[in-house]
């Protein structure tokens, strides 16, 4: 496993985190046991960067994290990451002043067994939020009490990262970044480097399509974002699938497969083809499979691709998928 510098944190994790929607809710039934494997192979997999929220099954996947670490004596050695803000009301841009979102920092606080968290970032704010100097005074608030060491935040909208890294307190950004959702490297990267803000890439695998292997007639359970959330019902739609309609997802995956080095898998080319990017701190992807955990992890041990499958990944985007998600995000 490589390691990276996580931006003005001083901290260094490993290139390949793990997200744990997956094992918190929404993506169908997962087993405590199962999620709690899943965090344990990523720990014997010398991942040390782990990315959670209060939401993912009302703090399900905050809770699998904080017995592992407790069951293994683990919790200085692990950097954990979690978010809050999603469990207040959606339409108002204050929901993140400093009383709304005390309760919820305490509580991520009880569920992972942490003092003091590693990272909170707020979870994808409204675009009014980011216009508020109040709602970063409340992070600046949970630093000076010790609540938390680090604060960041969790966007939708390369516009709204932009505006976020204007306050010195942030000093991550978690963003939606890989094949099917290209737009962050055009300028984000260039202005994460210039302020030192770590960059934690999400949704790597666009839900499952660029692991190639989702079935076209592919169905998911009722309790699936990807069955509910196809049209932006429940959230963002650029968090199901990168946004990317489904059928023509799979037009731009065959495209892909073809340009697959021999030895590598599709899901092996598109977290390599992240780690390419220099600006990229971490990438967590998530799963249910501790199998999968070491395969992720495995990356990080891979060459850089060839320029012409770069070239070939630019070519497809452009093709397939650029007009429906370039402008949105």
């Amino acid at each position: 496993m490589n390691y990276r510098r996580l931006g003005s944190t001083g901290h260094a994790v490993s290139e390949i985190g793990l997200g744990t929607w997956n094992i918190g809710g929404e993506w169908g039934d997962v087993s405590d046991e199962t999620g709690r494997d899943v965090v344990r192979a990523a720990l014997d997999a010398d991942i040390d960067f782990l990315d959670t929220a209060d939401v993912y099954g009302d703090g399900r996947s905050e809770r699998h994290i904080g017995h592992v670490l407790e069951e293994r004596d683990a919790t200085d050695d692990v950097f954990v990451a979690t978010k809050a803000g999603r469990r207040l009301d959606p339409h108002e841009a204050d929901r993140y002043a400093y009383d709304e979102l005390a309760p919820f920092v305490d509580r991520s606080r009880e569920y992972l067994g942490q003092e003091t968290l590693d990272l909170l970032q707020l979870h994808c704010p409204p675009a009014d939020a980011y216009y508020q100097p109040s709602t970063f005074e409340a992070l600046e608030r949970f630093v000076d009490e010790g609540r938390i060491a680090h604060a960041g935040v969790s966007v939708e909208r390369v516009e709204e990262a932009l505006k976020a890294i204007e306050y010195d307190v942030v000093d991550t950004v978690q963003i939606i970044f890989n094949p099917f959702r290209q737009r962050p490297k055009e300028l984000f990267f260039e202005r994460a480097r210039m302020e030192d803000v770590g960059v934690i890439v999400r949704v790597p695998y666009a839900s499952g399509l660029l692991t190639g292997a989702l079935e076209r007639d592919q169905t998911f359970a009722e309790d699936d974002h990807r069955n509910f959330n196809r049209e932006g019902e429940a959230f963002d739609v650029g968090e199901t699938f990168a946004g990317v309609p489904y059928e023509t997802g799979h037009d731009a995956v065959d495209a892909l497969e073809s340009h697959v080095p021999a030895g590598l898998t599709l899901a092996d080319l598109t977290l390599r083809w992240i780690l390419d990017h220099e600006a990229v701190s971490t990438v967590i992807p998530g799963t249910t499979s501790p199998d999968h955990v070491r395969s992720n992890a495995a990356v990080s041990d891979l060459e850089r691709l060839p320029n012409r499958v770069h070239g070939a990944v630019r070519d497809v985007y452009e093709e397939f998928v650029s007009d429906h998600v370039h402008h949105r995000w």
